[in-house]
C-alpha cells in the first residue's frame, strides 16, 4: 500500500534518527573539529550540486513574470518577518525567548527550491515561474537573510560584523553554486541522468550538518532547556505561522488578479522556508553559541510544511483541466 501523504517521508524519518543519534552519541572534542571541516565541505558540495542541476533556460523562461516574483519575494522576506514580530506577544511567553528567536530566524530564511517546484508541478501551477522564483529567493537570501537577522535579532555573525557574515555565507554557499552553474556545461547531462541517486548526496549533506549542529547543542545542554510541553507549544507555533502564511499568500494571489496557475506558484513559493539553506547559514550567523534552539523551529516547520503542502498540491491537482485552461485564456486576454 502507498504511504499516506500525512506520514513522514524517508528523509524526515532519517532526520529524526540523526537527531536521536546526536542526542545519545554526540560528537565532541577533536571529533567535533573534524566533523566541522567535513560539514563545510558537504555544504559546499550541496550548493555546487544545486548550481549544476538548475537549468538557465528554465530560469530565463520564468524570469519575465516580475509581478509574481515581486509578490513571492514580499511574502518571503517581508510578510514572514512581520508575522514573526506580530506573534511575539503570543509566542514568546509560550515557547521562551530563545525558541522565539529561532522562530524569527525561520521567518528570515529564503524559500525552498526543490520542494516548492515539486509541489507547484504536482498542483499544475506555473512551473517555469516557480523555478525562477525559488532559485532567485535562495540566491537573494544569501544577502537578505543576514540583514534581516541583524534587523530582527541584533545578531552580527561570528566575526562581529554583518558584512563579515555575508562574506562567509557568500564564500560557503554562493561561490559553490556559481561553480556548479559553470560546471553544468560539462556535467549537466550527467547530473540529469543521475538525479534519482544524486538527491541522496543533497540529503546526506543536510543530515551531516544537522548531526554536527545538534551534537554541539546537546553537549551544551539543549534538551535540558526544552521540555515536552515546550516542544508541543513549538509545534503549535509552527502550525500557526504556516496557516497564516498559506492563508495570506492565497488571498494576495487572488486579490492581485493572478490566474490559478500563478496563484498556485505564489502559494507554494511564498509560504515555504528552506532547511537546506537555513542550517548552513545558522552555523555562520550563530557561531560560538548553541544553534540547536535556533534550528529546532526550522526543522519542525520544515516537516509540517511538507505534509500540509502535499495535501494542498493533491487537492489542486484534482481540479478540472478546463478551469486551468479557461483562466489561462482569461489572463492572456
Amino acid at each position: 500500500m502507498a504511504r499516506s501523504r500525512l506520514l513522514p517521508d524517508n528523509f524526515t524519518l532519517t532526520l529524526i534518527a540523526v537527531v536521536l543519534a546526536a542526542t545519545f552519541l554526540p560528537v565532541s572534542g577533536d571529533g567535533a573539529v573534524a566533523f566541522g571541516w567535513i560539514t563545510n565541505l558537504a555544504i559546499a558540495l550541496l550548493f555546487f550540486m544545486h548550481g549544476a542541476k538548475l537549468s538557465r533556460e528554465a530560469i530565463i523562461a520564468g524570469a519575465g513574470h516580475w509581478r509574481l516574483h515581486l509578490l513571492v519575494f514580499s511574502c518571503t522576506f517581508i510578510l514572514f518577518p512581520l508575522l514573526g514580530l506580530a506573534l511575539k506577544p503570543l509566542l514568546s511567553p509560550m515557547i521562551g525567548t530563545e525558541l522565539y528567536l529561532g522562530m524569527l530566524y525561520l521567518c528570515a530564511l529564503p524559500a525552498t527550491v526543490q520542494s516548492a517546484i515539486a509541489f507547484t508541478s504536482l498542483a499544475r501551477g506555473n512551473i517555469p515561474a516557480a523555478i525562477c522564483s525559488a532559485a532567485a529567493s535562495s540566491l537573494f537570501g544569501i544577502f537578505l537573510t543576514p540583514l534581516l537577522v541583524a534587523l530582527l535579532m541584533d545578531v552580527h555573525g561570528s566575526g562581529g560584523s554583518m558584512l563579515d557574515a555575508i562574506g562567509k555565507i557568500t564564500l560557503q554557499l554562493l561561490v559553490p553554486f556559481i561553480a556548479g552553474q559553470i560546471a553544468r556545461r560539462w556535467i549537466g547531462a550527467w547530473v540529469g541522468r543521475n538525479k534519482d541517486w544524486l538527491k541522496y548526496v543533497d540529503q546526506s549533506s543536510i543530515l551531516l550538518v544537522v548531526y554536527t549542529a545538534f551534537s554541539e547543542a546537546v553537549v551544551g545542554g539543549l534538551w535540558g532547556e526544552v521540555s515536552w510541553p515546550t516542544l508541543a507549544a513549538l509545534v503549535f507555533a509552527c502550525c500557526l505561522l504556516l496557516a497564516l502564511s498559506l492563508g495570506i499568500t492565497a488571498l494576495l494571489g487572488k486579490w492581485c488578479g493572478f490566474n490559478m496557475e500563478d496563484r498556485i506558484t505564489i502559494l507554494f513559493c511564498g509560504s515555504k522556508k528552506s532547511l537546506a539553506t537555513g542550517v548552513p547559514m545558522a552555523q555562520v550567523l550563530f557561531a560560538g553559541s548553541s544553534i540547536g534552539l535556533m534550528i529546532l523551529p526550522m526543522m519542525i516547520f520544515h516537516q509540517i510544511q511538507l505534509m500540509v503542502c502535499a495535501v494542498l498540491a493533491q487537492r489542486y491537482a484534482r481540479r478540472p483541466e478546463t478551469i486551468a485552461v479557461e483562466e489561462g485564456l482569461q489572463a492572456k486576454v
